[in-house]
């Protein structure tokens, strides 16, 4: 398996055995979403990931996924509302007195017996860039939304667009307007630090909106005393339009289409996925595919015809991992859903390489992408049994992914943390390695002789830094071809 599976854990997937199913199926990458629980609710959830890493001695990465500036409606009286086509309500806040209502409202409404259902809406940033005309969406789009005019301080008349049910605390959403609010919110920076000190390896930034929002975030990380990679997920127009300057800061990008579904128009939403996995590849940065891709097995041991042939696609387009959210978290099938995910993304990676293609990296790239490009090159012609590489950053290893060979990828790093990086890009194998004072390339070609599952005879792609006589430690620079 070269696609990397992202397994949301929920209460269908939080006990020792199926964690323990998961890691068997593939899971490699834990995601804990903390828009639904904080730091106690995830503390022995991590300490039990951990001890299976330690039992399987494998690398297992865990995500923690930040509820970012989500605007939510708040309580409605009696929990929901029916609201059928063409209806009339009232979105904001409540007004003191029908004094503070428009006279134009009261008098167009006088006589009407029909009262306007009230949905309280206390975000004011929000509130303030409201307009008539402009289009909301609630419950990820399930409602749609027009506003009609303001009736009152903050408060609006709305009709809706179809029918449906409104019930408490739904997400609400402005598709297509930008609403600058900082990514990180106050209780992000409290998450995201319990986080840490829990030992997440990554977190994703919900709702990145430009690239000073990622640095923000790495910048708190950095002062709290860590390192670990930032995923800025695509939720926003405006974060699509701002990709190149995302990609310069984000370490991971996530194609949330949940969200990003809502706030472009649906029919727009696989040309924009191509477009970002395209852009990802071409940085070397990984990219993660999410929502609704095995949707329908939350209740259905099997998946539909077009969720597996939007995996499929998914991985054929260039995606490093795949993630899946109900599906795991509260689906009734959590570790079937892995099994058939993995199923679905080895069979496409044959189509990958029956094509025998290696990606040619664009022709203004450094040398090392040429370096990792010859490297694969030589792998495909000497029918190699693996790439091997020495990875102190995790950097050269993600060059070779990205050109997606049909070899192996053993990424060989002193580092933990990198280890646990690593995870999220295609086809890498990360393997831990001492720190001594041999060099680069003698750490590969001993890790060759001494690895098991590698056989006497077969070929090796190696890449690695070789530094001069005299020379300290150095980028990788060689690549050499050999035989076990």
């Amino acid at each position: 398996m070269r696609t990397k599976i992202i397994a949301t854990i929920g209460p269908a997937s939080s006990d020792k055995e199926v964690l323990t199913r998961l890691v068997e199926s593939g899971v490699q990458i834990f995601r804990l979403n903390f828009s639904h629980g904080g730091a106690g609710d995830f503390e022995a959830l991590i300490k039990l990931i951990r001890d299976l890493e330690r039992e399987y001695d494998l690398p297992l990465t865990i995500l923690q996924d930040l509820p970012g500036p989500k605007f939510r409606i708040g309580e409605i009286a009696g929990g929901s509302v029916h609201v059928t086509k063409g209806q009339k309500l009232l979105l904001g806040k409540p007004v003191s007195s029908a004094d503070d209502l428009c006279p134009s409202y009261k008098s167009a409404v006088h006589g009407n017996e029909v009262e306007r259902p009230f949905i309280p809406f206390e975000h004011q940033r929000i509130l303030e860039n409201i307009e008539a005309g402009d289009f909301l969406a609630l419950a990820d789009g399930a409602l749609q939304l027009k506003v009609i005019s303001m009736v009152g301080p903050m408060l609006f008349e709305i009709e809706a667009l179809n029918s449906g049910i409104i019930t408490s605390r739904k997400g609400l959403a402005l598709p297509g307007k930008p609403v600058k609010l900082a990514a990180l919110t106050e209780l992000d920076r409290k998450n995201l630090l319990d986080g840490l000190n829990l030992g997440v390896d990554a977190v994703a930034l919900s709702y990145v909106q430009t690239p000073e929002d990622v640095r923000e975030a790495k910048q708190f990380i950095r002062d709290q005393g860590y390192e670990i990679p930032v995923i800025a997920k695509l939720e926003r127009r405006n974060a699509v339009d701002n990709l190149s300057a995302i990609l310069e800061e984000a370490d991971i990008i996530m194609v949330a289409r949940g969200d990003l579904g809502v706030e472009c128009p649906l029919e727009e939403l696989p040309a924009m996925q191509k477009r970002i996995i395209r852009a990802c590849n071409q940085a070397s940065k990984p990219v993660i595919v999410a929502t609704q891709m095995l949707l329908s097995m939350v209740n259905s041991p099997v998946p539909t015809r077009a969720e597996v042939t939007d995996v499929a696609n998914a991985v054929l387009d260039g995606a490093d991992c795949v993630m899946l959210s109900e599906e795991t978290a509260m689906g009734n099938y959590p570790v079937e859903t892995v099994e058939y995910m993995h199923k679905i993304t080895s069979s496409a990676e044959q189509l990958l390489w029956e094509r025998g293609q290696i990606a040619d990296p664009p022709v203004d790239s450094a040398v090392p992408d040429f370096l990792a490009y010859s490297a694969c090159l030589l792998a495909q012609k000497s029918r190699a049994a693996a790439l091997v590489a020495h990875s102190t950053s995790g950097a050269t290893a993600r060059l070779l992914s990205v050109r997606q060979p049909s070899q192996p990828i053993f990424a060989l790093t002193p580092h933990r943390q990198v280890l646990h990086d690593l995870n999220f890009s295609w086809g890498v194998k990360p393997c831990l390695i001492e720190d001594d004072r041999r060099t680069h390339l003698e750490r590969v070609e001993s890790f060759i002789e001494d690895y098991p599952p590698f056989t006497c005879g077969d070929v090796f792609v190696i890449t690695a830094g070789q530094p001069k006589s005299g020379q300290g430690s150095v980028k990788t620079n060689l690549v050499k071809i050999y035989k076990k």
